[in-house]
């Protein structure tokens, strides 16, 4: 009896130890000290420590005499111990908060309300380049870079981390909520811990494993639900980053070459310029031969041989040979006739 008396006990205590730590690990990041920042949308915050007693939230906008003026907007805090940052109260009058000893004297500072930003990019650690909304060669390594605000937290008592989920959708519509490096290391995605901004993962996906992670179109997204944050305030960009994505596929021609860095556009001038050059260099140096080469046969057949002996037969005493050939003869008799009768007449 005495065993199972003790067994039942060490049961009890355990399970209260299972219920009540995870309690303990939330009411930190819940509870709201005099001078904290807490953002629009945070639901069951404990604020008793920063209103002080009091029981009236003031606010006054920027320039306002806080002394001498009363406050722009109140807001009565019923249950200090469980408080939520209301979209519909505190989206426009962000700020710092007052809390009030009467609905217009300020009586110290509350808590200072903050819209929360987040924003997650894609960075492929391979080629040190961002690939957000771009895509990625298969076999590269991946991590994610997040950018927020809500790292402001941790200016709670005992909060070390703010636990930001990062959402991956594979293209066939699957959830991953843990993603595999190239080493073969899983890393969860679910309450990743935050502790500055910007938040680097480290290179915790790579893409070669082509049974998990198929050629095609990832979704990426991160979200923080912090005390409820994200159910009362489901806004791109605030609580929930703008959905990127990542084309995951082979090698792409236009970086195949290993000198290629940032930009894949930077090898398209190359070929375009170089196909041309050698087509105009070769058709403005085939282009004269024939030209040339034609004048001087135009001006051969107007000075060949046939056309410069035409004179030559031209001058040939041709003529006088044609004559009859007693002509010579006739005139030697002629001149003897004249001799004979130049001589009888002298006798």
């Amino acid at each position: 009896m005495a065993d199972n008396f003790t067994l039942l006990c060490f049961i009890m205590v355990t399970g209260l130890f299972l219920v009540f730590c995870p309690v303990s690990a939330a009411g930190a990041i819940s509870t709201v000290s005099a001078g904290n920042t807490v953002f629009v949308g945070e639901q069951g915050l404990d604020i008793r420590a920063a209103m002080d007693g009091d029981s009236i939230l003031g606010w006054w906008a920027s320039g306002a005499a806080i002394s001498s003026s009363s406050p722009d907007k109140t807001i009565s805090v019923p249950n200090p111990g469980s408080f939520t940052i209301y979209p519909s109260d505190f989206q426009t009058y962000t700020g710092t908060w007052y809390r009030l000893k009467s609905p217009t004297t300020a009586n110290g500072t509350a808590f200072n309300v903050v819209d929360p930003y987040l924003d997650l990019k894609i960075e492929d650690t391979t080629v040190s380049t961002d690939v957000t909304n771009k895509w990625v060669p298969t076999d590269d390594e991946l991590r994610f870079r997040i950018d927020t605000n809500l790292v402001q937290m941790l200016q709670r008592n005992s909060v070390s981390t703010v636990p930001i989920t990062i959402k991956v959708r594979s293209p066939d519509g699957t959830l991953l909520n843990a993603l595999v490096s190239k080493s073969g290391q899983t890393t969860s995605l679910v309450d990743y811990p935050v502790t500055t901004s910007p938040q680097y993962t480290g290179s915790i996906w790579g893409t070669s494993n082509r049974a998990m992670y198929p050629p095609g179109t990832y979704s990426v997204w991160a979200e923080c639900n912090v005390n409820s944050m994200k159910d009362n305030y489901n806004q791109a960009g605030k609580t929930v980053s703008t959905t990127v994505t990542v084309l995951n596929q082979d090698q792409n021609p236009l970086i195949g070459n290993k000198g290629y860095v940032t930009n894949p556009t930077t090898s398209t001038p190359v070929m375009t310029t170089r196909t041309p050059t050698p087509t105009v260099t070769t058709a403005v140096t085939t282009s004269p031969p024939p030209t040339t080469v034609l004048t001087p046969v135009a001006t051969a057949t107007a000075e060949s041989p046939a056309a410069t002996t035409l004179p030559a037969t031209a001058v040939v005493p041709a003529a006088p040979t044609t004559h009859a050939p007693g002509f010579g003869a006739g005139l030697v008799v002629l001149s003897l006739c004249a001799c004979l009768l130049f001589f009888l007449k002298k006798h």
